[in-house]
């Protein structure tokens, strides 16, 4: 599967991931994390966002204003030291996997002061962040490559509109309808990522995927495969955050490639009133 998934992902896409590790653990430790104590286990802090550079590749695209700009620098500078008071000691981003070289050279250059970063949050909060903590290496945990079967087996924009559902496919690509949308506007950047991550917001884009998933008959189900695979790709993302901090780092529970409803929300304080919640895995 190939085609379909190129033009069409998700509502939003964009997720930073900070892991702590677990110094009682051993590299070589196999015991599976449901059989560790909770202080051998990883935590994990996701912080979901809409892209800051406005590719426009999702179903609802969220415009964001210049992140460049010296007011937003300012708002982002805020959120890196409340994200850094975590303490993380591994970065991941939404970035492919086979990339990694690149992140690596870009990260590097940074820290070097050779390179300028761009707008894009695996960079403006990802590689700020980690250099703030003066980690060695951010990874790249964006896995989306064919999954199994065919195109058709995930089309379900053209299943849909060919068996009976072209209104429910019509409203489910209509921007307007879509559900946990929060726009920029003018609050901060931190105010915004907060009211992203708020179990409120995720449940309303949890909603989406539900509808999405219920395109399709009794033989064919090709909106729940594509939702299957968005699963799977959020669940697959963070074993690759860390690979010496345990066997596997995974989620409890995802929906679609929207990572901020991937490990759940977990966000520290971005404004006085917010508190501070993580997971221990």
């Amino acid at each position: 599967m190939s085609g379909f998934s190129t033009w069409i992902t998700s509502v939003w896409c964009g997720c930073i991931i900070a892991a702590v590790s677990a110094p009682a653990v051993a590299q070589d430790d196999s015991r599976l994390l449901r059989d560790r104590a909770a202080d051998q286990r990883p935590a994990l802090l996701v912080l979901g966002t809409a892209h800051f550079d406005n590719p426009g590749l999702d179903v609802v695209n969220t415009k964001v204003d210049d992140v460049l700009a010296p007011a937003r620098q300012t708002e982002i500078h805020e959120v890196v030291e409340q994200l850094a008071s975590y303490r993380p000691t591994h970065i991941a981003v939404e970035w492919p996997i086979k990339k990694q070289a690149v992140l690596d050279a870009r990260y590097r250059d940074y820290r070097e002061g050779k390179y300028q970063l761009g707008r894009g949050e695996e960079e403006q909060i990802g590689l700020k962040l980690a250099a703030r903590l003066h980690l060695a290496r951010v990874y790249a945990v964006d896995w989306n490559e064919d999954s199994p079967g065919n195109d058709e087996d995930y089309d379900w924009v053209a299943y849909g509109q060919a068996h009976g559902q072209k209104a429910q496919v019509a409203a489910l690509l209509d921007p307007k309808g879509v559900t946990g949308i929060v726009p920029l506007g003018t609050q901060t950047i931190g105010k915004w990522l907060l009211q992203l991550n708020r179990s409120e917001t995720l449940a309303a884009s949890h909603r989406n995927y539900f509808d999405w998933a219920a395109i399709g008959d009794a033989e064919h189900q090709p909106g729940a495969n594509w939702v299957g695979q968005w699963y799977a790709i959020c669940a697959f993302s963070p074993t690759w955050c860390a690979p010496p901090l345990v066997p596997k780092i995974g989620c409890s529970s995802s929906m679609g490639r929207d990572m901020r409803t991937c490990c759940g929300s977990l966000l520290p304080s971005l404004v006085p009133s917010a508190s501070s919640t993580s997971t221990t895995y």
